[in-house]
């Protein structure tokens, strides 16, 4: 019984591969991209309608019902799509969830981040790092190297304070404000500059602000005569699990620096989210004002 389920399976694999290679005037390779078109436009209709009848598709998507049911029936017969017994409406099966599954198991974080870095670094030249959570510190797990031969207290898997970097306060903005304070209430508050924060509340105090504009900032509170702005990393649940920043010294920072270095962390902030399965939707707002 399983063997001929698999066969039937690979004869209906085999069927949905021809039906897009395939249609009522010849195969054609605009047409073969058509007729994937339709079967996926088919699959987000179903999705978005919940459950949905063959005439209400054809409808909805503007197809001939023998098309709608000819597509439909294919991916029933694969398991895409399963039909309601009393009220013969189609609805999605999990099985696109586990094909997604699939590849989110395949994404990395670095990997993916790694692209964007260094696309970052060969347009500043300047050090670009990759930074998570963890328990009451920072810590590095990628870094590109700035082309000036910028010396800095940071390597891949060195930890640094929450509170004194700019990926640390762009980790506690996102978290809920108890989760910071209580977070806080075990970090050593260590002044490295004579312009770190040394206080909880010093830091819970900006953390509103850092959240609001999108981005956090160092401004030569962990190293003297460095400056650093960061963005958040979005997991596909919308939760903040990284931190991505650019590093360089005071001396290097024009007028415009900061509103360049900050859009382009964000462009590639969102980028990489996105490749981690994040959706813009379920972001969290912002100013739209240009740092300042």
């Amino acid at each position: 019984m399983a063997a001929s389920s698999r066969q039937q399976r690979k004869d209906d694999s085999a069927a949905l591969a021809h039906d897009a290679d395939c249609v009522e005037s010849g195969s054609e390779k605009g047409e073969s991209a058509s007729s994937i078109g339709r079967v996926f436009a088919i699959l987000g209709a179903i999705g978005d309608s919940g459950q949905i009848g063959i005439s209400e598709l054809s409808q909805r998507l503007g197809m001939s019902k023998t098309t709608v049911h000819r597509v439909v029936q294919t991916l029933k017969a694969l398991g895409f799509v399963t039909q309601e017994v009393e009220t013969e409406r189609y609805r999605l099966t999990i099985r696109l969830f586990e094909l997604g599954a699939k590849a989110l198991e395949s994404v990395d974080l670095v990997r993916e981040a790694d692209v964007e870095m260094r696309r970052i670094g060969q347009l500043t030249r300047e050090a670009v790092h990759l930074g998570a959570f963890d328990e009451d510190a920072i810590i590095y797990i990628h870094k590109i190297d700035a082309d000036y031969g910028l010396r800095m207290q940071s390597r891949i898997g060195r930890r640094n304070p929450l509170h004194s970097t700019a990926i640390g306060k762009v980790l506690l903005a996102w978290m809920d404000p108890a989760d910071a304070r209580e977070v806080l209430s075990h970090v050593d508050l260590r002044k490295s500059t004579q312009k770190t924060l040394s206080s909880a509340e010093a830091v819970l105090s900006i953390l509103p602000r850092v959240r609001e504009q999108g981005y956090g900032e160092d401004n030569e509170e962990q190293e003297e005569g460095l400056q650093c702005l960061a963005v958040p990393v979005f997991d596909r649940f919308g939760r903040v699990i990284a931190g991505l920043s650019i590093s360089f010294p005071t001396m290097r920072c024009g007028a415009d620096t900061k509103s360049h270095y900050v859009a382009l962390l964000r462009e590639s902030g969102h980028a990489i989210s996105t490749r981690l399965g994040y959706r813009e939707k379920a972001a969290p707002q912002h100013a739209a004002a240009e740092p300042g």
